[in-house]
């Protein structure tokens, strides 16, 4: 019971602390808001619940049930094959780096200095792209389309789109559905198209191919197509007000010069690599029916305005004669002119306006009629007109992108008129939101990891070992994301976030055995230069290293069982976890590769310098 005891009081510190460090690395996912805020919160709170009910444990559960399970015959760890195995293979290496101690730091401070720019080489993005099973084709035609054009136009591109093999299904909708939150023009068309199980598609298929071939089939005169996906399109217009990827937003007091611009901006953008389905919302372009009324010739003829206006009215717009009730249902019964008496200029100029004494005379007699341009639609935002260029980002970051684009327009727009100005929304908007988050908070989170060790420890010294084994982690993330071929994004800063916890805990266990085999140096020798020597300490590190490797390399291997099949997984939602796991899984194997070659080395090379400085060694004895 008294080893138990004793052995507890040595780990149990540390392992407290390390699952507090866990807890605090996770502070800035819980800082993120928006999108990203959703998505990460409930790991967060998962994750860190569990710690917070592992770290009671250790120190109250965890030291009985071993009370209650050590029993019977001890056997040494050198009884363990696999632990003979891994200490036969383990301290050539770890004593050939102490004997090679420069090289061995060079390799480890080159490494760093090569995954630093790798990390920066990497393109940005706000989340990784979500494959939902489906796509979303959005033309856009010319404002001033008819219903019944745009309704051939719809069939005509549904044909298309079912002529692909890997489409079930496609339905199609034209303007807005019945209802007040939903305000697309006639000349914005909306198709879903389901797609087939991945296992029917042709040979060597991925959705992004199946999209430019459906691309380069629907090339329709007068439309231009934009495509993404059902969820993500909802989530971008009811969050940003934009319904692609990036928008350039043009603000001002005339819609014409904001037009000017827009087209200006468009033509800017055109040629930049990754700007696909490139549009300009259109503010002007749409067709009015003006109607003037011809007051001296209406006086002649003996009318109002009010019986022009009610002809009109009846004619064009219809009037309601009554209501209907089937049931609980109200259904209004309106009237007007068929089709054939209102579908060109000639016939509304034709249309017969009663007079008291000379009969029915056409209503060109009374009014000027013409076809007029003006906005389809006017869109404003903060009491302000705007316009927007809209495109979507692919085959390239979305970072990356957006910052030649907004160079180019830089260099092009050097001015602009008092009261117009340009602002970047859609998901970069969101990107930029979530980095400014993240870099305003990790600062704070290593200053609290660092007082967490440092309490741990009682050892500013020790705390600041276990935590440089942080960039070092950053060595096998970054190899890890740059050949995967994966962007940097709030998913990957999550699983970087997640990994520098695992990092310093592995380091916090290390540390407590090389302190550890200093207390047994100190009891069997004494504390001075006279009775250690150098031999002494190398040995001493050396056991302190490999004496207690399996616990190590069980923190690490219970990391890796657990995220390396996320690697291999497929389906919706694979999309978004393997930038998460990337990070974790390589940076796990390169910071448990610094900490068992490196953390001993550099503790060796500390208590060598303080035995020839001071004398003696600084022994680490922390009371519980």
């Amino acid at each position: 019971m008294a080893i138990i005891e004793r052995a507890c009081k040595q780990v149990s510190r540390g392992v407290f602390f390390s699952t507090v460090i866990i807890i605090a690395s996770f502070l800035p996912v819980f800082l993120l808001t928006g999108q990203e805020g959703k998505l990460f919160h409930p790991l967060a709170y998962t994750k860190s619940f569990i710690l917070i009910v592992d770290a009671f444990l250790v120190i109250t559960l965890a030291p009985v049930l071993i009370s209650f399970f050590m029993k019977g015959r001890f056997r040494p760890e050198s009884a363990n094959p696999v632990n003979r195995f891994l200490e036969r293979m383990y301290e050539p290496v770890i004593r050939a780096c102490i004997k090679w101690r420069k090289t061995t730091i060079g390799i480890n401070i080159i490494a760093l200095l090569i995954s630093i720019p790798l990390l920066l080489s990497l393109g940005r993005e706000f989340m990784p792209a979500l494959d939902e099973g489906s796509i979303l084709f959005m033309p856009v035609t010319l404002p001033d389309i008819s219903n019944a054009e745009v309704k051939r136009l719809l069939q005509v591109q549904d044909k298309i789109i079912k002529s692909v093999p890997e489409v079930d299904n496609v339905l199609g909708k034209a303007g807005r559905a019945n209802t007040a939150t939903d305000n697309s023009p006639i000349s914005m068309i909306e198709t879903i198209i389901l797609l087939k199980p991945k296992s029917e598609w042709r040979p060597r298929l991925s959705k992004n191919n199946i999209i430019n071939e459906l691309n380069s089939k629907l090339q329709i005169p007068g439309t231009t197509n934009g495509w993404t996906q059902p969820i993500i399109n909802r989530i971008n217009m009811l969050s940003t007000g934009i319904r692609t990827d990036v928008g350039v937003k043009v603000y001002g007091q005339n819609l014409d010069s904001i037009n000017v611009f827009a087209q200006q901006i468009r033509t800017a953008l055109i040629g930049i690599p990754g700007v696909k389905d490139l549009y300009v919302e259109p503010i002007t372009g749409g067709k009015y029916l003006d109607i003037k009324i011809k007051r001296d010739e209406i006086a002649r003829y003996g009318l109002s305005i009010d019986d022009v206006n009610s002809i009109v009215e009846s004619a064009l717009g219809g009037i309601k004669l009554t209501t209907t009730i089937e049931g609980r249902q109200r259904f209004s019964v309106n009237a007007r002119f068929g089709q054939d008496y209102r579908n060109n200029l000639q016939a509304i100029k034709r249309l017969q306006v009663p007079t008291m004494k000379f009969g029915p005379v056409p209503l060109e007699a009374v009014a000027d009629i013409s076809i007029s341009e003006g906005p389809p639609m006017i869109n404003s935002e903060n009491a302000l007109l705007r316009g927007t260029v809209l495109f979507n980002v692919r085959d390239r970051d979305l970072g990356g992108t957006v910052q030649e684009a907004q160079n180019k327009l830089d260099n092009m727009i050097t001015k602009l008129p008092k009261g117009y100005f340009l602002e970047w929304s859609g998901q970069y908007e969101n990107l930029i939101r979530s980095e400014k988050t993240l870099k305003l908070i990790l600062p704070v989170v290593l200053l609290i990891i660092f007082i967490c060790m440092y309490m741990a420890f009682h050892s500013a010294r020790e705390a600041f070992f276990s935590l440089i084994s942080i960039p070092f982690a950053l060595i096998g993330g970054a190899l890890m994301v740059y050949f995967w071929g994966v962007n940097l994004s709030v998913a990957v800063a999550v699983g970087f976030i997640a990994l520098f916890g695992l990092a310093v805990e592995t380091g916090i266990v290390m540390v407590i055995y090389l302190n550890d085999a200093m207390q047994q140096l100190v009891a069997k020798k004494g504390n001075s230069r006279e009775t250690i020597t150098s031999k002494d300490l190398r040995e001493s590190v050396i056991a302190g290293a490999a004496k207690r490797l399996r616990p190590k390399l069980m923190t690490v291997s219970v990391s890796l069982f657990a995220l390396i099949p996320i690697l291999w997984s497929s389906g919706v939602g694979s999309d978004v976890m393997k930038p998460i796991v990337l990070p974790m899984v390589g940076g796990v194997l390169t910071s448990a590769t610094h900490i068992l070659l490196v953390t001993p080395l550099i503790f060796l090379m500390t208590k060598e310098y303080e035995l020839r400085k001071f004398g003696k060694i600084d022994v680490l004895d922390v009371k519980h």
